[in-house]
């Protein structure tokens, strides 16, 4: 892994405590930062392996700083950090380049085992497959909105193949949009007619008795 820092920026003392303890087990070096102004500033005068960003901070807020991050410093890579409920912060935050979220409260195994996966692929593009697999990931944590931004950005990297079509079909009926839902699921039929998931959901969605249970994913 890289032995650049880890730049942890949170107004809350004690949350940048408890980060940087979690992740002593890495030994890599952490910074802290109390706002955004002390984040930008730091991040101005070295190179981080990555930051972890809280977005809620008085101030210059998480979400501006990392607007700037994204247009100057396109390779670092944001973790960021959320209270409960602020979902919608995280998928705006998603679509401005963030690699994945924290949701407070967090345990020690959770920010090390998210941060070891990040840093283990730092220098790589993501894939079709890892984006796929995040969104696998908060779909059985129940995040279907995060779930469907990284649907999207594997369906970009590559959009002839079905599965990440099919979870956005998933996706679009848990959240009560059978319509969409059944164009996802055509669509990953168009791309690979044989493609079991999405034909069991569509025959699902037909069915005369409809039900959202048993959304076949993968």
């Amino acid at each position: 892994m890289s032995s650049k820092p880890i730049l942890i920026v949170d107004d809350e003392k004690n949350i940048r405590l408890a980060l940087g303890m979690s992740l002593e087990k890495l030994e890599i070096p952490v910074e802290t930062a109390a706002s955004g102004e002390e984040a930008l500033e730091k991040l101005a005068q070295g190179e981080y392996a990555l930051m972890l960003l809280d977005l809620r901070m008085p101030g210059l807020d998480g979400m501006e700083v990392l607007r700037r991050v994204s247009g100057e410093m396109p390779d670092l890579k944001v973790i960021i950090i959320t209270a409960y409920g602020s979902i919608d912060l995280a998928v705006e935050a998603m679509k401005l380049g963030a690699v994945d979220f924290l949701q407070k409260p967090f345990d020690a195994n959770q920010v090390r085992e998210m941060v070891r996966r990040i840093l283990e692929k730092a220098g790589e593009a993501q894939s079709y497959w890892d984006y796929l697999a995040l969104a696998k990931k908060r779909i059985e944590e129940g995040y279907f909105e995060v779930a469907g931004v990284y649907a999207q950005k594997a369906v970009f990297l590559d959009p002839g193949r079905p599965e990440a079509l099919n979870l956005l079909g998933g996706i679009a009926e848990s959240t009560g949009n059978r319509r969409e839902a059944e164009q996802y699921y055509r669509a990953a039929l168009a791309r690979y007619p044989h493609y079991t998931a999405a034909k069991l959901n569509l025959e699902r969605l037909a069915g005369r008795t409809y039900t959202r249970q048993d959304i076949v994913w993968d």
